[in-house]
């Protein structure tokens, strides 16, 4: 009874439960790295079996036989394949695809079989390829540093030359203008203190700013504004007066603007003075009269008005000599 329970937990922990009613299904692969006995049988993502057995076949090119033990109520066929494929961590599963059985199969036959080459399989298959790309840019970047060594190493020398070169010219530079450089600073020096005096005179400046500012505040300018706007009305309401009487025809200003008859007057009286001016400049006897000799009889003078109608008068008038006057 002990060997008996040995062995059936032996197996057990092999995978395999000899008291088990599971089917038993073959699954033939040319090569089953990674997997191992008790790997779990897989379809749809739930285990439905695992495997049992894998066993070498020397007599048919060593291929390996993988017996799974599956669960009695899953149907298989004669349509139905097992796929060896890997997993994220390196491990590998048989996954069972279903399709439509032309025969079911009851226990012991063998399943059709296809192997992916799972994440391994890729791996060495880019492995193999990238291998000879990797070489040849292995060597690439050998000449490449090679050339770039030689140039990094001249050019950094030149470099380092011509910063050398630069410094002393720099301190050259320095020692020659050193009195110059002196005579800056005691200027910026010099400047300094002038800003700093322009300073306090800005502070003064400022404070009378505002001293100013606060007079302003504090002066009466509400009452000054108001006087002016009272003087405004005031002289709003004389300007009233004043062109409400030169509107106004029954007064003087009225007359003196609105009325023609002062200015046709006006008018004839310059026509007049025009004329009388003319004709003393052309007759000047008629109006002045010189006795050398003093006495003689009286004279008639015709005088001519002009009408301020336009039409002419003439008068005549006696006009009596004037003594003689004898120096």
């Amino acid at each position: 009874m002990a060997l008996i329970a040995l062995a059936i937990g032996f197996n057990f922990l092999r995978g395999s439960n000899l008291l088990s009613s599971d089917r038993t299904y073959y699954a033939v692969y040319p090569n089953v790295d990674g997997l191992n006995v008790g790997a779990p049988v897989i379809l749809n993502g739930i285990k439905v079996g695992q495997v049992k057995n894998l066993s070498l076949q020397p007599d048919k090119g060593n291929t390996v036989r993988a017996a799974m033990e599956m669960d009695k109520g899953l149907q298989v066929g004669d349509s139905t394949v097992a796929s060896l494929g890997g997993s994220l961590l390196g491990s590998k599963t048989i996954t069972l695809s279903l399709g439509h059985d032309s025969k079911k199969f009851t226990g012991g036959e063998e399943l059709q079989t296809t192997s992916s080459a799972g994440i391994a399989g890729l791996a060495a298959a880019l492995q193999a390829r990238a291998l000879p790309v990797l070489t040849s840019l292995d060597s690439t970047l050998r000449h490449v540093n090679g050339i770039i060594n030689q140039d990094a190493e001249t050019n950094i020398r030149g470099t380092l030359t011509g910063a050398r070169e630069s410094t002393v010219a720099l301190q050259r530079l320095i020692t020659s203008n050193q009195a110059n450089i002196n005579q800056i600073t005691r200027n910026f020096a010099q400047m300094s203190v002038a800003l700093n005096k322009t300073t306090a005179k800005l502070d003064r400046i400022a404070s009378n700013f505002g001293q100013l500012s606060d007079s302003l505040k504090s002066a009466p300018v509400g009452p000054a504004l108001r006087n002016l706007n009272s003087t405004l009305v005031e002289a709003q309401t004389s300007l009233k007066g004043v062109s409400a009487a030169l509107n106004d025809k029954t007064g003087s200003l009225g007359k003196l603007i609105n009325d023609s008859t002062l200015y046709r007057n006006l008018t004839a009286t310059a026509a007049s003075s025009n004329a009388l001016i003319s004709d003393l400049q052309a007759n000047p006897k008629r109006y002045v009269h010189f006795s050398v000799f003093g006495g003689g009889k009286d004279k008639t003078k015709k005088e001519t008005t002009k009408n301020p109608d336009g039409s002419v008068t003439t008068e005549t008038k006696k006009v009596t000599p004037t003594p003689a006057v004898t120096n």
